[in-house]
């Protein structure tokens, strides 16, 4: 083979390259959009209102999550099937939205922690890499870390709404949140940066906290419940 032939064949492959990582992309922008109408219908829990409705919230989201599950079948035809992490990079960053999303709704479901074999489900992708287009443990990871963040807000906000018995219940999922992460050893440094965040999440909720037993609030719910 000459010089100009071995080029010619290095150009074809990576011509070829560019037309899946194109075809991907096309698909990833009609789910960043599915995603940020998700987080739309999602956000208006914050408002003073959303607290009365958070149910049909919920399943207006998981109705939109049928989109997604269409475009993340179309997403799987696009490449490659053992060649996931070499484009991974395309998709990493709306998979970890969507999985932040999904555990978002099962917490407002139910205010436990989605598994991620819950989140694999509800986006119709694989959990074993050996199956094909899957939901990497990392971007599993940075979803609940990006939840815990919406959790600090959604605590925030509860004690403006007058639902004073929401960030006691935040704060302890979140204590448990953190204990769990604290077993692991991150070698991932965007996963740990998104971590050390998760500090200050814990932080902030505290204060609320503090703040509901200062003003004898939180006593208050406990009577309550007592009762």
């Amino acid at each position: 083979m000459s010089v100009t032939e071995m080029f010619s064949y290095i150009q074809g492959f990576l011509s070829a390259d560019q037309d899946i990582r194109e075809d991907i992309r096309k698909v990833v922008q009609v789910l960043e959009q599915t995603a940020r109408e998700i987080l739309t219908v999602l956000q208006s829990v914050h408002q003073p209102s959303g607290f009365t409705d958070i149910p049909s919230k919920c399943l207006k989201a998981r109705e939109l999550f049928c989109t997604v599950r269409n475009h993340t079948g179309e997403l799987k035809t696009k490449f490659p099937v053992e060649q996931y992490y070499r484009y991974h990079e395309h998709w990493r960053f709306v998979l970890q939205r969507l999985a932040f999303l999904a555990a978002f709704v099962v917490y407002l479901e139910s205010e436990s922690l989605v598994t991620r074999e819950e989140v694999a489900k509800i986006l119709a992708i694989e959990v074993d890499r050996e199956k094909g287009f899957h939901l990497d443990v990392e971007d599993y990871l940075a979803g609940v870390l990006i939840m815990a963040s919406e959790l600090s807000r959604l605590a925030v906000n509860s004690v403006t709404a007058g639902d004073y018995g929401r960030p006691l219940r935040i704060s302890n999922f979140i204590n448990e949140l953190d204990s769990g992460f604290r077993l692991l050893n991150l070698k991932n440094d965007p996963l740990r940066k998104r971590y050390d965040g998760l500090k200050y999440d814990v932080k902030k909720i505290e204060e609320v906290v503090y703040d509901l037993s200062i003003r004898g609030l939180a006593k208050e719910l406990e009577a309550g419940g007592d009762k």
